[in-house]
């Protein structure tokens, strides 16, 4: 098999350079941009709403804001005085997730686990972007649950950019 020289050149020089760098120096492909700034609650639009799967609710959030920022990937979302917020899904920490300047995200949250024995009920739940935020209060009529929110174990998505793709997210992590 014949080698083909100068291909294999180029990628020995550029190897040779990199190794004769200074540690630390950064080359523009490699340089990391800043990180965005936190959105503050008073630019975002936060939304819930009933969906058409049983014990769901969609959630969305907007930035109004004039420039991009910077939310929490995991929505923040409180079952009246209940102790905790909803578990993400899938598992994972807190991380930025960049909300363009007119942008908006979704999620979808799972109140009731279906094979709970137990449950609550309560009469709001809030929705926050990050968990500094105080969020937005929803109360159960308005999510149409006259009655009130039924709750037990329940889990969030991550933001999506749409409704369709947190659907599919809380489909396919709880399915």
């Amino acid at each position: 098999m014949r080698i083909r020289t100068e291909v294999a050149l180029p990628a020995t020089l550029a190897m040779a350079f990199a190794l004769l760098a200074p540690a630390g120096t950064a080359t523009a492909s490699s340089a990391a941009a800043p990180p965005l700034p936190t959105c503050r609650e008073s630019s975002l639009d936060v939304t819930a709403a009933a969906s058409d799967q049983p014990e769901t609710l969609r959630i969305s959030i907007a930035n109004h804001g004039r420039q991009a920022c910077a939310v929490d990937r995991i929505p923040t979302v409180v079952f009246g005085d209940l102790d905790g917020p909803a578990l993400p899904v899938p598992e994972g920490g807190s991380a930025p997730y960049r909300l363009p300047a007119g942008g908006s995200a979704h999620a979808a949250v799972r109140t009731l686990d279906p094979a709970a024995s137990e449950l609550r009920v309560v009469d709001r739940l809030t929705v926050a972007g990050d968990p500094a935020h105080r969020g937005r209060s929803f109360d159960a009529a308005s999510l149409g649950a006259p009655d009130g929110v039924r709750v037990w174990e329940p889990v969030t998505t991550w933001w999506h950019r749409s409704s369709a793709a947190a659907d599919a997210a809380l489909e396919r992590h709880t399915g």
